[in-house]
């Protein structure tokens, strides 16, 4: 997402919804036009893109304050050669590389993540969860996958 981008989403803040601010944003860096949405209760809505070589899933779950906006990706499905060593590296990489983001370990898969509440969510902050997660997680799936990887 280029500055230009950014600016129109914040030009349009007043009137865009969260799901319109999502779908800009999702739309800017999935180039293959991959994107698909399964539409939940109420304002609910996850999507899923492709993302250089990793998927990235994005939910929100409604509109109001108390509603939460989850951004994640699968980069290593468990178990994996040598954990301590992957545990290792995954806590040392959340210290020094993952700014919002961190890694962590949902069904039984290592994942990239980040999610917050979505009171005062801006079009940058939406537009950051989304790149960071997609961006971290497509340049560590391929190392990690080939150095903890077992199949």
């Amino acid at each position: 997402m280029n500055t230009e981008d950014i600016d129109t989403l914040i030009d349009d803040e007043s009137s865009a919804s969260y799901l319109e601010m999502i779908e800009t944003v999702i739309s800017s860096l999935d180039h293959n036009n991959t994107a698909m949405v399964r539409r939940g209760e109420n304002s609910s809505r996850l999507w899923k893109f492709q993302y250089g070589t990793i998927e990235v899933f994005v939910q929100i779950t409604g509109e109001e304050d108390d509603d939460t906006l989850a951004v994640w990706s699968s980069i290593l499905k468990l178990p994996a050669k040598d954990e301590p060593k992957l545990m290792r590296k995954l806590l040392e990489m959340n210290w020094s590389e993952t700014y919002e983001t961190a890694f962590a370990i949902y069904n039984n898969e290592v994942v990239v993540l980040t999610h917050r509440l979505v009171a005062d969510l801006s079009p940058g902050e939406i537009s950051r969860a989304i790149t960071l997660v997609a961006t971290i997680a497509d340049d560590n799936d391929q190392a990690l996958q080939q150095e903890f990887g077992n199949q």
